[in-house]
């Protein structure tokens, strides 16, 4: 009798079900207890025409963890939503697609205190976006104000109430 039991359980498929159920729920713990948080990550990709929007779309859509793929051709920029690692989302695309991307590497020119410093403006930017200086320890020195500056700025700055009457 103990024979034919075992034989009964190996043929059994319920517990097959079973374990192809708890392998999935492990493989979900797996994804919950990941580093990886749900994330934007933003890659400056040149697309030239419909084709290679398809082309990144397609690429990005079949990735795991994705939840939406925003592309803005006129910037060349790809913003990819979920739970991703973004050097993964960068070689995904470089291996799908054969483009060359980089994270995107500017910020809105509200955000910076000195958009037109050199270093940070970029005429190669899209418009309303200037380098961000904060990557780059040097470009950060050159986007500082010295304090001569912001004295002469300051004097005759419509906030001051102590600033000069005759503008």
């Amino acid at each position: 009798m103990g024979a034919l039991d075992y034989l009964s359980d190996l043929c059994d498929c319920s517990s097959v079900r079973e374990t192809r159920q708890l392998h999935k729920l492990k493989k979900h713990k797996q994804l919950q207890m990941c580093d990886i948080v749900d994330q934007t990550v933003e890659i400056k990709v040149k697309m030239d025409c419909e084709g290679c929007e398809r082309m990144v779309r397609k690429a990005m859509e079949g990735m795991k963890g994705v939840s939406q793929v925003l592309i803005e051709p006129k910037l060349n920029k790809l913003t990819v939503v979920g739970y991703v690692d973004p050097k993964k989302v960068l070689y995904r695309v470089k291996q799908r697609t054969g483009k060359r991307p980089v994270m995107w590497p500017y910020v809105p020119y509200d955000e910076i205190p000195h958009p037109y410093a050199p270093g940070v403006y970029d005429r190669k930017a899209p418009p309303g976006y200037v380098r961000n200086a904060s990557e780059n320890p040097q470009l950060s020195n050159l986007a500082r104000a010295s304090s001569t500056e912001v004295k002469y700025t300051t004097a005759f700055s419509d906030d001051n109430p102590n600033a000069c009457m005759i503008m």
